[in-house]
C-alpha cells in the first residue's frame, strides 16, 4: 500500500489531519501529487451525513489538479511530471448504454465517485483530493492543458463541467437567451461560459449588489428576482434558465422567464420540487436537470476554457484551514470558490 497525509472527516463540520492509505499501482493507474483542490458544496452536504462511527472513512474532494507521479505498467498516456485534472468520477462500469455514449456520469450501475465511492474491483471506499495524493484509474484523468493556472482550473473539474453539460446540449450559442441563477461557484463558471459560447448572458440575483460583479464576469444584464417589474418585464424571454441555487425555492417565477420551447435547467438544487403543470404548458417549456460529464465532455470543456482563457474566480487557503473554509462555505462567505493548496501536506 501506498501511504499519504490527508484530512479525514471527525464530525459533520471539522476534518483532521490523518495519515491514509492508497492502493498500490495498477496497471492502468497513477498516482497524482494533489497540488490543488476546490472546495464543493458536496463536500459540505457528505460531511452533515456522514456517521463519524462508520467504519468507512470519509475524505471529502473531487476537484483537484496535480502532477503524476507514478504510472502502472500499462500506462502510456501520462508520464512521470505531466500535468493533470481529477474530477467527481474515477471509474465505471464501461459497458452500459451510457458509458458507451461517452456518459459515464450516468453510469446505469451508477459510477465510482471520486470519495465515497465503492472501488469497483476490490470494494474498498474511495478517498477523496483532501490529500497529498490520489491514485486513479487513467482514463478517468485529464491532462491539464498548458497555460491554465492549476489552481484556478481545479474547479472545472465538479463546478465547470456541472454547468457545462447543460450549456452544450442544449445548444447554446450565437444568438442564445441564456439567464444564470445564482452567482456563485457553479454560476460564476455559467456566465463565464455562456458568454464565451456567444449567448447573450444575464444574472439573476435577490437584489442589484451583484450588478458589477455581473459585468465583470462578462454578463449583459441583471435582474433583481426581487423585483416584481423587472422580473415581469423579462417573462417568456430565456431560451436557457441555468438555475444554480443551492437551497429550496419556487421554480414557477424562474420558469416565467423561459421562452416558449425553452429550458428551465436545475443544478443547484437536487431534492424534491413541485411544479405546477401548467408552468410548463403555457410555453412548451421544459424543466431539466445535469449532473457533472463524462468523459468526452470533461475534455471538451477543458479545451474550451484553455482556448478561452476561462477558470474560476478563487480563493486560495492552506489544506491546514480546511476547516475555516467549509465554515466560510456554510455562510456563503467565498467569491467564488475556495481552493485548498495541498503543498503543506508534505
Amino acid at each position: 500500500m501506498r501511504t499519504t497525509d490527508g484530512w479525514r472527516a471527525t464530525g459533520p463540520t471539522e476534518l483532521r489531519r490523518v495519515r491514509l492509505e492508497r492502493r498500490d499501482l495498477r496497471p492502468d493507474d497513477i498516482a497524482v501529487r494533489v497540488d490543488y483542490c476546490g472546495v464543493c458544496h458536496s463536500d459540505l452536504h457528505a460531511l452533515g451525513t456522514h456517521d463519524r462511527h462508520a467504519e468507512a472513512p470519509l475524505v471529502p474532494g473531487h476537484e483537484f489538479t496535480g502532477v503524476v507521479a507514478g504510472t502502472g505498467s500499462e500506462v502510456t498516456a501520462f508520464s512521470v511530471g505531466d500535468r493533470v485534472a481529477v474530477g467527481n468520477i474515477v471509474d465505471s462500469c464501461g459497458e452500459c448504454a451510457m458509458c458507451e455514449a461517452g456518459q459515464e456520469n450516468f453510469c446505469r450501475s451508477f459510477p465510482t465517485l471520486t470519495y465515497g465511492g465503492t472501488d469497483r474491483r476490490d470494494g474498498s471506499t474511495t478517498l477523496g483530493g483532501y490529500s497529498r495524493e490520489y491514485v486513479v484509474r487513467d482514463a478517468f484523468a485529464h491532462p491539464l492543458p498548458a497555460g491554465f493556472d492549476p489552481a484556478a482550473a481545479a474547479p472545472l473539474m465538479c463546478a465547470g463541467v456541472t454547468v457545462w453539460e447543460p450549456l452544450r446540449s442544449l445548444g447554446v450559442g450565437p444568438g442564445s437567451r441564456v439567464a444564470v441563477a445564482g452567482l456563485g461557484g457553479l454560476g460564476h463558471l455559467a456566465v463565464k461560459m455562456a458568454v464565451a459560447l456567444g449567448a447573450t448572458t444575464t444574472v439573476i440575483s435577490r437584489t442589484q449588489d451583484k450588478r458589477d460583479d455581473a459585468r465583470e464576469l462578462g454578463a449583459h444584464d441583471l435582474i433583481a428576482s426581487t423585483d416584481p417589474r423587472q422580473m415581469a418585464a423579462a417573462r417568456d424571454t430565456f431560451d436557457v434558465l441555468i438555475d444554480t441555487i443551492s437551497a429550496p425555492h419556487d421554480l414557477a417565477p424562474y420558469l416565467k422567464l423561459v421562452a416558449m420551447d425553452g429550458t428551465l435547467s436545475l443544478l443547484g438544487y437536487l431534492g424534491p420540487v413541485t411544479v405546477e403543470t401548467t408552468d410548463l404548458l403555457i410555453g412548451r417549456k421544459k424543466l431539466g436537470s445535469a449532473g457533472s460529464g463524462g468523459r468526452p465532455a470533461t475534455a471538451e470543456m477543458l479545451r474550451f476554457c484553455a482556448d478561452h482563457g476561462i477558470t474560476a474566480d478563487i480563493e486560495i487557503l492552506p489544506s491546514s484551514q480546511v476547516n475555516t473554509a467549509l465554515d466560510r462555505l456554510r455562510r456563503n462567505d467565498v467569491r467564488y470558490r475556495f481552493v485548498l493548496d495541498m503543498s503543506d501536506l508534505d
